[in-house]
């Protein structure tokens, strides 16, 4: 397929009706339809902007150097793989279940229950990093120096899951103005960075521009070290896939989905490769830490009163932001799942403001297991949780492009029609981008330390996965039967 004639399907989807599903989720009722244009659009920007870039790209450009921008412009290209596979499946019947009603249709009951409990070992182990980056952000201001990393993730996890309980359209507003806020910071720091690199205005005694990098190469330390940081890198894209699961609480997701999902694109150029080469060129990669969020160390370093603390309030937005959206989107997965029988009954309920609170709350209760983790080793709990929170967003992407290559093979014979909105090439794109999350995975196991640590656990996860589902199997094929004869 051209580009021309993608570029021309991508307009056509607008107005072009997702085709018919004989499939029907039990899932999908019982919510309301609160979530607009505007909440979607900035769900998406708001799920392509996180945590991993705000807070991992420190430690990230420390370890790989200006080959990090690089990192983030593969891996960029992949997330929008995955997530336009995705809105195809939307346009073809949208739900809030999303991948996991899209792999009960395609995969059955068995691909359903994988896929959606190994989004909820991302997000749950999301939600531990996220409430550990909070925290960690706090204690940036002398105010907070003192308290405890585990209370100020205590405080956080309380905060935003009151918030969640209320209604869609708190969630909503939420985080439109979550991603309002890193939006614009973004670009105020990327208007700054330019204005630096051009007038070379000194950073912390440093002149920043092309010289920087050209002093240290693109490759300071080497290639291995660049392909070492993509599974952190692919952590940092983690929320792309949200946008879908939104779709099922918005009117005409049809016209809206489009827009959404083809602006990913360039957001991810401009946000994360734009602000990592301005962060290169700005100072030398050794003056970046882990332990500190690169845009507050610029920031800091610049001497501007104020301008770090301002810069710090946005990133702990961000890590507000990104909790915001796991629990909204656990909380709709497992009720999709409790409708059939594979998550427990609890998660499957609803409160008045036709919010799925059980699953919400039991994500939050992995939320506070990570409370205990910051109480036992504040210094080691965000890189434990997001290695462990990449095993789970491999596996979810890794179900999305299977879901995605059946509906393709489906469509070949007639069983299905796809949407005029599509993922371009497939089904190469799906085969490249399943080799590319397998290769991630190899990456995390050759790189030793925690990543080895956490694909040895790759089959305690199958294996409570498999044991699991033997748990509830007579429980789905009840409740599938039941279905069928109602």
């Amino acid at each position: 397929m051209s580009d021309g004639s993608i570029s021309a399907a991508g307009q056509r989807a607008a107005d072009a009706p997702a085709a018919s599903s004989p499939h029907v989720d039990a899932g999908d009722a019982g919510y309301s339809k609160d979530l607009k244009s505007r909440h979607i659009n900035m769900i998406a920007i708001g799920g392509a902007i996180g945590t991993g870039l705000f807070l991992g790209a420190g430690g990230r450009l420390a370890d790989a150097g200006p080959s990090l921008a690089i990192a983030y412009a593969v891996c960029g290209v992949f997330a929008f793989f995955v997530v336009r596979a995705l809105g195809e499946l939307i346009l073809y019947r949208p739900s809030s279940g999303a991948f996991v009603s899209y792999a009960r249709e395609f995969m059955g009951e068995k691909g359903a229950f994988a896929a959606g409990w190994l989004y909820f070992l991302n997000w749950s182990t999301t939600a531990i990093a996220d409430i550990t980056a909070a925290a960690t952000y706090a204690h940036f201001w002398g105010v907070f120096s003192d308290i405890p990393q585990w209370i100020l993730a205590l405080i956080a996890l309380s905060v935003v899951l009151t918030a969640n309980l209320i209604s869609v359209k708190y969630f909503g507003e939420m985080e439109f103005w979550f991603a309002i806020i890193k939006v614009a910071a973004l670009v105020a720091f990327m208007l700054i960075g330019i204005f630096l690199v051009v007038t070379q205005h000194p950073v912390d005694g440093h002149t920043p521009g092309l010289s920087t990098v050209s002093e240290s190469g693109v490759f300071p330390v080497g290639t291995l070290p660049m392909l070492l940081v993509i599974q952190g890198v692919v952590f940092a894209y983690a929320s792309v896939e949200l946008c879908g699961v939104a779709a099922g609480e918005t009117e005409n997701p049809e016209k809206i989905m489009p827009r959404a999902i083809n602006s990913i694109m360039w957001r991810v150029g401009l946000f994360y490769v734009g602000s990592v080469v301005l962060l290169a060129l700005l100072l030398p990669y050794t003056a970046y830490s882990g332990d500190q969020s690169p845009f507050v160390t610029v920031m800091d370093k610049l001497g501007v009163p104020g301008a770090a603390g301002v810069m710090n309030l946005v990133v702990l937005t961000a890590a507000l932001s990104s909790l915001n959206s796991g629990l909204y989107s656990t909380g709709r997965i497992l009720r999709s799942m409790a409708l059939s029988g594979s998550a427990p009954r609890f998660t499957g309920l609803m409160n008045k403001g036709q919010v799925p609170y059980g699953g919400i709350l039991l994500t939050a209760g992995f939320g506070v297991l990570g409370v205990g983790l910051n109480y036992v080793v504040p210094g080691q709990a965000f890189e434990i949780v997001l290695n462990l929170a990449s095993i789970g967003i491999l596996g979810t992407w890794g179900m999305i492009m299977l879901c995605s290559l059946v509906f393709w093979h489906r469509s070949q014979d007639g069983r299905v029609t796809r949407p005029a909105y599509r993922l371009p090439w497939a089904p190469y794109t799906q085969l490249v981008t399943l080799l590319f999350l397998a290769g991630v995975a190899f990456l995390m196991w050759w790189g030793g330390g925690v990543g080895r640590t956490t694909v040895m656990f790759l089959p305690l996860i199958a294996a409570a996965l498999v044991g699991g589902w033997f748990l509830v199997r007579g429980r789905v094929h009840r409740m599938a039967q039941a279905r069928q004869d109602a």
